[in-house]
Order: structure tokens, then sequence, then C-alpha cells
């Protein structure tokens, strides 16, 4: 895929967030997945003489996805991979109906 069109892509899935280059979800920057995965934003580990990985660079920078209908973090993914795994992503969309629906009901009284 030509560079042009990864450009086009990014700034097709800003538009649809309002500007936003943060997951829809989380509300990371690019720069907060790195970090949340140990890299700093040119994909250098953090601390790698504690995790002895002195050659280990994040190859793929690409820890956001913008081609669904928002911007959508590696971390958010891999959290429903995993619920999806165990099949609780029903209990997700039941919880999600609840706290538009219910939502006084789901925090504490005064």
């Amino acid at each position: 895929m030509s560079i042009d069109k990864n450009f086009q892509e990014y700034f097709d899935a800003l538009e649809r967030s309002g500007g936003a280059d943060r997951c829809f979800l989380c509300r990371r920057t690019p720069a907060d997945v790195k970090a949340f995965f140990g890299f700093h934003e040119d994909g250098t580990p953090l601390d790698p003489a504690a995790y002895g990985i002195e050659d280990v660079v994040l190859e793929k920078l690409d820890i956001m996805s913008y081609h669904g209908l928002r911007p959508v973090c590696a971390v958010c993914q891999l959290n429903v991979d995993a619920l999806s795994l165990v099949d609780e992503l029903h209990v997700v969309r039941a919880l999600l109906e609840q706290m538009v629906r219910d939502r006084e009901g789901l925090w504490p009284s005064d």
C-alpha cells in the first residue's frame, strides 16, 4: 500500500472521530499505547535492561487501527479478543445497555 493511501486513511479516520487521534474506547493516544506495551514513540524499549531486551524494537508501529468506524487501539482490541475468547461479549453488550438505560442505578446513592 502506498504511503499516500495510508495518510488518506488516517485523515479520513480523524475526520470520523472529530479530529481526535485517540482510541475511541479508552481515549489513549498512540504514544500512550506504545508506553503501555513498554516502548517509546520511536519503537525502542522504555527499560530494556530491566527485561533483558537489549536489541528489541517495536518494528511495526501500527498500534492504532484507523480502518473501523472510529480509531481503536491495540490494547482495546486485545481486551475485546480476550472477552470474546471467554465468551463474555454478551455481558459487555448488556453492560453498555445498562449504562445507557440505568445510569443512575449503577452508582451509589448519596
